[in-house]
């Protein structure tokens, strides 16, 4: 099978490359390249790169492809806020115009990396499920990401069929680390400077997965029957997958012997919290989808991962390990424009 990767150049595209190439998949990545240069050790899988910006994508570029999974978007909420109407321009109409562009092409399976952030803020007694569960997306990211999946279902039909699988806040190494999301971040301070800062209680409720559980989900995508996946969308995580800041921070005091943990409570109770339901892929997809990491088994990869790149403090804050800095940085040197398009060219390396 023929599968195109969007935003392989990304944290999660980078790992999920390497495992579809361990399938004997072949695979072709698209990426404008945002990423591309913010490696911590030497990278480049013998694929196929073309270096295309989402918003121009065309049915020439999803020739002979089989399937597609779909990571190309400004990548969390700090970016959605970057600038009025490019989350809706990058990650609704980019997604659109790829999934119509796969679809005039032939391809049979489009899979979206979606986000459990539509769920919002909700009631704490329940968790939230898939199909039953309202919608309450407070940012510009969440929002397009609903609305994204709302427009790829009226699109779909019995010769195209999407599946989106929306994941925990993820975490493990990649060659394109990211320090910006929880419980990297918790383990990487940990791990450079020896103590773990909570500016909250520590109360509010975080699902998180690690990121090679998350890419088999997206292969689960590929490789299951149409019948149980075709038109449906997985909240994806593991068994007993929700954990409070608290949980987090004591598993990475626990993956850094010796680091220090404080609750200074500053914030008080952070509002966003939610609790989130794996029940539908770990039943649905039992046979397709088998999670395997852990927060101590991730939390001791990080570890080994830090002491092999060298990592250090420096990295922790660097943009390299920090999305929105990495943009800045890109918009300050006038690399790209503020509609965050490339203003040199971009090569393949």
């Amino acid at each position: 099978m023929k599968v195109l990767v969007t935003g392989n150049q990304g944290y999660i595209g980078s790992v999920l490359v390497d495992m579809l190439l361990e399938k004997k998949y072949e695979v072709v990545g698209y990426d404008i390249g945002y990423y591309a240069d913010c490696l911590l050790y030497p990278y480049n899988p013998k694929i196929k790169q073309i270096i295309k910006d989402i918003r121009d994508i065309n049915p020439e570029d999803m020739k002979g492809i089989d399937a597609v999974i779909h990571l190309a978007a400004l990548s969390n909420d700090p970016l959605g806020e970057l600038a009025p109407g490019l989350t809706e321009e990058i990650n609704f109409s980019g997604t659109i115009a790829a999934a119509k562009a796969a679809k005039k092409a032939g391809v049979k399976r489009f899979i979206y990396s979606s986000s459990q952030s539509m769920y919002g803020i909700s009631k704490l007694d329940e968790e939230l499920q898939e199909d039953n569960s309202e919608k309450y997306p407070l940012t510009a990211y969440a929002r397009t990401k609903w609305e994204a999946e709302c427009e790829l279902a009226r699109i779909a039909d019995q010769n195209f069929h999407v599946i989106s699988f929306r994941p925990s806040t993820v975490f493990g190494a990649s060659p394109r680390l990211r320090c910006d999301i929880v419980y990297n971040n918790l383990v990487a301070c940990a791990y450079t400077t020896g103590k773990i800062e909570i500016k909250s209680d520590g109360t509010p409720w975080r699902p998180v997965v690690h990121i090679r559980d998350v890419s088999n989900a997206y292969i689960a995508g590929l490789e299951a029957p149409l019948d149980i996946v075709s038109g449906q969308a997985f909240n994806v995580g593991i068994p007993n997958g929700n954990f409070t800041v608290r949980e987090l921070a004591q598993a990475a005091q626990r993956a850094v012997v010796g680091s220090t943990l404080i609750f200074t409570g500053e914030h008080g109770n952070d509002s966003r919290t939610y609790r989130v339901s794996f029940n539908k892929i770990l039943t649905r997809l039992k046979d397709y989808f088998k999670p395997e990491w852990d927060l101590d088994r991730g939390g001791k990869e990080l570890v080994e991962f830090f002491k092999k790149t060298n990592f250090k403090e420096d990295h922790f804050r660097d943009r390299a390990c920090i999305r929105l800095k990495q943009i800045n940085y890109l918009r300050s040197h006038e690399n790209i424009d503020e509609k965050l398009r490339w203003t040199v060219k971009r090569e393949i390396s």
